[in-house]
């Protein structure tokens, strides 16, 4: 699939798509379109195009090929300086917020790092729809950049939400196809952050008679799944 982005930069046009499709910078392809430079009357940007790298395998029943991903459990104490540091940024932050949490490193990925909290808070800190728990990650991932680890992507959980969140949104995007294919029309799904888009798109991407469009600005935007020919 294709997507188009602009950006001052071609550096930042291109983390606009991955913050945008939730994607590491090794799962797209990226095509320049347009440029401008800087003017006196007009503002420099770049114009790019983004190819994402998707599977090719012909589609059956998806619910295995789209199941969350189960980690083997990574020895939970800081390796090194960096986890140190980042786990005791995660722990003061909470800390800040008025809640307290043991935190731990769930698992260890080739330029990934999960990160476990263990509190009696656990649905303050994921918050409605996971938005506290995104925060919270959100600051962890800005530290780590500060830290000089920009390429490494922070993961927060608690009471396992994540996988529980995944497992969730794929049933609700077989469900939602359903539904569309009966009706003949369309149905506009709730505002999610980019990797949970991704999901919906990605589980629906093989459906031949499904299209899926995200709509809205901002990060929360909406999954629109469509009859194709509706």
């Amino acid at each position: 699939m294709t997507y188009e982005f602009e950006g001052k930069t071609e550096k930042e046009a291109i983390e606009k798509a991955a913050a945008e499709l939730g994607l590491e910078r090794d799962q797209f392809d990226v095509e320049i379109l347009e440029t401008q430079k800087n003017t006196l009357f007009k503002k420099g940007y770049v114009k790019i195009r983004v190819h994402t790298l998707t599977s090719s395998q012909p589609h059956a029943e998806k619910h295995e090929s789209h199941a969350p991903v189960h980690r083997a459990m990574a020895n939970p104490l800081p390796q090194d300086e960096f986890e140190q540091k980042l786990l005791a940024f995660v722990s003061e932050t909470i800390e800040k917020m008025g809640y307290e949490a043991g935190v731990e490193v769930l698992f260890r990925e080739e330029k990934k790092i999960g990160i476990k909290l263990n509190s009696d808070s656990s649905s303050i800190l994921i918050g409605r729809k996971g938005k506290n728990l995104d925060a919270m990650q959100l600051l962890a991932n800005v530290y780590a950049g500060k830290l000089g680890r920009e390429d490494t992507r922070v993961i927060l959980d608690t009471e396992n939400y994540r996988v529980r969140r995944e497992e969730s949104l794929v049933h609700l995007a077989y469900t939602t196809a359903d539904k569309v294919r009966s009706s003949r029309g369309s149905i506009l799904l709730e505002p999610m952050n980019p990797f949970e888009r991704r999901l919906i798109h990605t589980t629906l991407n093989d459906f031949a008679d499904i299209e899926t469009k995200s709509e809205g600005d901002g990060l929360y935007k909406q999954v629109r799944v469509l009859y194709k020919g509706y």
